[in-house]
C-alpha cells in the first residue's frame, strides 16, 4: 500500500509541475491558466493513486481492472480541452492550451504512479516548447493575415479574377467563404500578406475588377500565423 507520506508527496509534485505549465499559459492570458492546469494535474494524480490502491486491494479477489479508472482521464480531459478552444470568424484559438491540458493530465498520472523523473522531464519539455517555440514562430511566420469581404455580382469567373488579382501582389488565399446576399455574392477571404505589401493598392485593384461592388477590410482581423493555432 502507498503510505500517506508518499501520497502527499505525489500530489504535491503533481501540483507543482502542473502549475509550472499553467503559469506559462496564464502569462499568455489564455482561458485555462495556472489554477486550471494545477487542478487537472492534481486530479489526475489522485485518480492514479486511487487506481493503484484499488488494484492492490482487490488483487487476486476479482477479475475487475481498477486501472481503467486512470485510463478514463485521457479521454475525459478532452471535454475540458474543448472548452478552451474558441472560433472567432475564420480563426481558431486555444488549440495549444487544449493540448497543454491534455499533457498536464499525463504529468499528473505519471506523478501519481511514482514516475517522478518522467513527470519532471515532460514538464521541462512542455514548458520549453511553449516558451521557445512560440518565439521562434513569431520570427519564422512574420507574414500577417487579414480578413476582407468582397461584394460582387454573381459571375462564374469572379473567384478566378479575384484570385488572379491577389496573386499579382503575392497575396495567398488561406481560407474562403462565399455567401449570397440580395442577388450578390459575398467573398469572405482570409489573406496571407507578403512582407512588403501596399494594402491600399491591393484593395484598389480588387475594387477595380468588373462586377465588384465593394471591398471591406477588417483591420481587427490582422493576426499572426502562430496565433491561429
Amino acid at each position: 500500500m502507498i503510505t500517506d507520506g508518499e501520497i502527499a508527496l505525489r500530489l504535491l509534485v503533481a501540483g507543482i509541475l502542473g502549475g509550472i505549465i499553467g503559469y506559462e499559459r496564464q502569462a499568455k492570458h489564455k482561458a485555462a491558466g495556472l489554477r486550471t492546469h494545477t487542478l487537472v494535474s492534481i486530479g489526475s494524480c489522485l485518480i492514479m493513486i486511487l487506481s493503484i490502491s484499488l488494484y492492490e486491494m482487490v488483487q487476486g479477489k476479482t477479475n475487475a481492472d481498477p486501472a481503467r479508472l486512470a485510463a478514463q482521464v485521457v479521454s475525459g480531459i478532452g471535454f475540458l480541452g474543448a472548452g478552451s478552444i474558441m472560433k472567432e470568424g475564420l480563426t481558431v484559438k486555444g488549440l495549444t492550451t487544449a493540448a497543454s491540458l491534455w499533457v498536464v493530465s499525463g504529468v499528473g498520472l505519471a506523478a501519481g504512479g511514482g514516475f517522478y523523473v518522467s513527470a519532471l522531464m515532460t514538464t521541462v519539455l512542455v514548458f520549453s516548447i511553449l516558451v521557445i517555440l512560440t518565439r521562434m514562430e513569431a520570427r519564422l511566420y512574420s507574414k500577417q493575415f487579414i480578413n476582407i469581404v468582397v461584394t460582387s455580382e454573381d459571375r462564374p469567373e469572379q473567384i478566378g479574377a479575384i484570385g488572379a488579382c491577389l496573386g499579382c501582389h503575392g497575396v495567398s488565399i488561406r481560407d474562403i467563404k462565399i455567401e449570397e446576399n440580395n442577388h450578390h455574392l459575398l467573398f469572405h477571404l482570409l489573406l496571407q500578406l507578403p512582407d512588403k505589401h501596399n494594402m491600399n493598392c491591393i484593395l484598389a485593384n480588387l475594387a477595380a475588377i468588373p462586377g465588384v461592388k465593394s471591398v471591406a477590410c477588417d483591420s481587427a482581423g490582422m493576426v499572426r500565423e502562430h496565433e491561429l493555432q
